[in-house]
């Protein structure tokens, strides 16, 4: 049966995708503040510097923790809500707190709506997306956490002001930038936040929701408006609910997901969140501003180098969007761990040899852009599908959770790492973490294109 996509699912993808675009930024802001407000808090130690860093991530845990439960109890539309009242409240307070003890804790509010909308804004897409377009639907959510990370990259380059190559400690240290820049860099996130908050009261609840607590005609009108055919939601109703009754008989709580089939599913959920972060992108973002330092670059030309990996992970992120659905995941995903891969190494073999600036920066986008046409849109797409239907919310929570701690340890370890190894035995580091995730990659990810999340269930129960 044909399955016609209308405008209708684009704008809601696009509402629930805004959760992501204040993800991005929230997650990448900091990469350009950092050297700021590490000297107004007179942070100097590796411990301190790590834990400012990653603090967020510790709230990022929590949230996907109790997403999926806060998900499966109210529905999926009140918890993105939720996440964007975080958003604006803990950008603001953030961006003013008058020391780091509460900018720490500000810091974990902001990281406690990034684990909610993580969670919830993919699940929610999937949830409403037609199997032939799911993945590109999907991959819009990534589109707009790279949107956001872009945003807040450029957002920072022109608030900061230019700093004199050969300025004093004290002149920097009263200056506009450290005084009041890096506030105003994570206070820009309020408006997109309230601008989703306002938006997100239009979008209907999920159809497989409303399912699974028997409102069923509520779920035929919404499915009936996403492809715009009776006989289509008529069809998806009929798979839907039988999909829940055969679920029946399987636990729907968290010992669910060890169930046979499910386990393994949660197995490859978990092993995908942990390759996307030790994958060390995300480094090129949170400490951006030292890798470039390290490589020779000054500190007025970082700030449009960081730019400049924005736009490039903006551009292949968009490449992904337009083969998802007619290449497949496996071989994109295959793709992107030994692109990734040999990226980092020659990377590391760079620095090695001194070869600074201009290699250093062309290696990291390239490893930028195999990661954005691939990890990077394909975690989430993998992570919303291959779960059953009772236990989607659960499974995805669970895969995130594993993510954020990954994430988590990835960042604070890497002013530890980086001072052991040196850059170059750093990327080395994670380049072999890449070409080890193509192994995985190959032995045991399914390919779920174009297989309708209940075809992908009966496959996973069957296993």
């Amino acid at each position: 049966m044909p399955k016609p996509v209308t405008a209708y699912v684009w704008g809601i993808a696009v509402v629930a995708a805004l959760g992501g675009l204040l993800f991005g930024y929230d997650w990448v802001v900091i990469g350009g503040a950092r050297q700021f407000f590490e000297l107004y808090f007179h942070l100097t130690s590796a411990a301190s510097i790590g834990w400012a860093n990653s603090c967020a991530l510790v709230g990022c845990f929590a949230g996907s923790l109790i997403a999926g439960g806060l998900g499966d109890r109210f529905g999926r539309k009140p918890v993105l809500l939720a996440s964007a009242v975080l958003f604006a409240a803990s950008s603001i307070l953030t961006g003013w707190a008058p020391s780091f003890t509460a900018f720490i804790v500000w810091r974990i509010v902001g990281g406690l709506a990034i684990g909610l909308s993580s969670n919830i804004s993919p699940l929610y897409i999937a949830e409403v997306s037609p199997a032939s377009h799911r993945g590109r639907l999907v991959s819009l959510n990534q589109f707009a956490i790279v949107i956001g990370i872009l945003l807040a990259q450029v957002i920072n380059w022109r608030i900061a002001e230019a700093i004199p190559a050969h300025i004093s400690p004290e002149a920097l240290f009263t200056s506009w930038n450290v005084q009041y820049g890096w506030r105003w860099m994570f206070t820009a996130v309020a408006v997109p936040a309230v601008i989703f908050l306002a938006a997100a009261f239009a979008i209907p609840e999920s159809p497989r929701w409303l399912l699974a607590r028997g409102r069923r005609q509520s779920a035929k009108l919404v499915l009936r408006r996403v492809c715009g055919s009776e006989e289509y939601a008529d069809a998806e109703v009929t798979a839907i609910a039988n999909a829940l009754k055969e679920e029946e008989s399987h636990t729907a709580n968290w010992s669910g997901l060890f169930q046979p089939g499910v386990r393994a599913m949660l197995f490859i959920g978990i092993a995908l969140a942990v390759l996307q972060q030790w994958s060390g992108i995300n480094i090129l973002f949170s400490y951006a501003e030292e890798v470039y330092r390290a490589a020779g670059l000054g500190a007025n030309q970082i700030f449009l180098d960081i730019v400049i990996t924005g736009t490039i992970n903006l551009l292949f992120t968009l490449v992904a969007m337009a083969v998802v659905d007619r290449v497949g995941r496996r071989p994109l995903m295959l793709f992107g761990c030994c692109g990734i891969g040999v990226s980092h190494a020659l990377a590391g073999f760079a620095y090695r040899m001194g070869w600074h600036g201009i290699p250093v920066l062309v290696l990291t986008l390239c490893a930028i852009g195999c990661y954005a046409m691939t990890l990077a849109p394909l975690t989430w797409v993998l992570i919303s599908e291959i779960f059953p239907n009772r236990l989607r919310s659960l499974g995805v929570s669970a895969a995130v959770s594993a993510l954020w701690i990954s994430s988590f340890a990835l960042t604070y370890s890497f002013p530890f790492i980086n001072s052991a190894l040196g850059s170059s035995g750093t990327f080395f580091t994670y380049g072999a973490v890449c070409l080890a995730g193509g192994v995985l990659v190959f032995l045991f990810v399914p390919e779920t294109k174009g297989c309708t999340l209940e075809e992908i269930e009966a496959e996973t129960l069957r296993a």
